[in-house]
């Protein structure tokens, strides 16, 4: 078992950034994301940054680096859209191995080269598990109420071979992340459940949702508590808010929660909310200002960004985490 456990009771950890955000920059594209070995393949590759992991190792490499050397206790796994489900859009399902194998083994490499300079602060890498593309409890036709497009079964399937080849390739938790279909997040972790049980393991689950409007709700109409009470079954490290909404927005949301369970908590944010072009104009100290309202509540033990944010956002978010003790959590 990971010494997450002793250092979340030390600190509040601090979670990287955007990894999408930081491959936009490297403006890879149709050939860099095919390399030599798809350079055949019968679909276009651009935009599945998953298979850089493959193609590009070294880019991915760089932004792991980039976060350790910023601040970050833990990096996620290139791995947000690595199941059979998401990959069948680029005909890549035979992939789904490779691909969390890869990214986990190579997450992790950069983890212990940064733990091995500074082992008083050891460095983790969780197992980044998406959403996938399909919702299991609504259905994707306006026509067809009772349609469903993927079934508890296929995502729990699917969610297995990602978490065994995560697991496999050396990560120190995993993260549910992303949740706004509480049925998949579910799905997920009835597979998480099964692979310990069959490995006699125990790891570190964080799970993620996602408040996707101003109404306080996910996607499938759940408020911040209902959330945490469907997935409260499972023994968890952590439970939190990620993605869609800027700091100040998710604020409510935590705090919500932070009063009402046992697990710690945690919140990765976008910049901001994004601009008419799809970006993030939040500045760093825009981002850490925000994020100090939650350290001054005492509501949060991992902290990090999503969308839009960049090392140097995590650079200032650690700054500000560095001056406030964690919240006190009985787990």
């Amino acid at each position: 078992m990971s010494n997450i456990y002793q250092e979340i009771q030390k600190r509040i950890l601090v979670l990287d950034g955007a990894m999408g955000t930081m491959l936009q920059e490297y403006k890879f594209s149709e050939e860099d994301f095919r390399g030599k070995r798809f350079k055949d393949h019968p679909t276009p590759l651009q935009g599945n940054n998953d298979l850089l992991s493959i193609t590009q190792p070294e880019a991915v490499k760089e932004v792991h680096r980039k976060y350790f050397a910023a601040g970050a206790d833990i990096v996620e796994t290139n791995t947000f859209s690595a199941t059979t489900i998401a990959m069948a859009d680029y005909q890549l399902e035979e992939l789904v191995y490779e691909l969390n194998y890869e990214s986990a083994k190579i997450a992790k490499e950069v983890a212990e080269e940064f733990t091995a300079k500074e082992p008083r602060k050891p460095r983790f890498v969780a197992g980044s598990i998406g959403p996938t593309n399909r919702t299991a409890s609504m259905s994707p036709d306006v026509n067809d109420p009772g349609y469903r497009a993927v079934t508890f079964d296929e995502l729990r399937t699917a969610y297995k071979q990602q978490v065994e080849a995560l697991l496999d390739g050396g990560v120190d938790i995993l993260l549910v992340e992303t949740v706004f279909d509480t049925l998949n997040a579910k799905a997920a972790l009835f597979a998480i459940e099964e692979v310990k049980t069959e490995r006699h393991i125990e790891i570190p689950i964080m799970v993620s949702g996602t408040i996707t409007d101003a109404s306080g709700r996910t996607l499938s109409g759940q408020t911040a508590e209902a959330f945490l009470i469907s997935i409260s079954h499972i023994p968890l490290l952590s439970v939190g808010f990620n993605c869609a909404l800027g700091a100040n927005l998710l604020q409510p949301h935590l705090e919500a929660i932070a009063s009402k369970t046992d697990f710690a908590i945690s919140a990765h944010p976008n910049a901001g909310l994004p601009n008419a072009f799809g970006e993030y104009d939040e500045t760093p100290e825009e981002t850490a200002q925000q994020i100090e309202e939650y350290l001054k509540k005492n509501i949060i033990n991992i902290i990090g960004g999503c969308c839009g944010t960049t090392p140097a956002h995590i650079k200032a978010i650690a700054a500000i985490a560095a001056k406030y003790k964690p919240r006190n959590y009985s787990s």
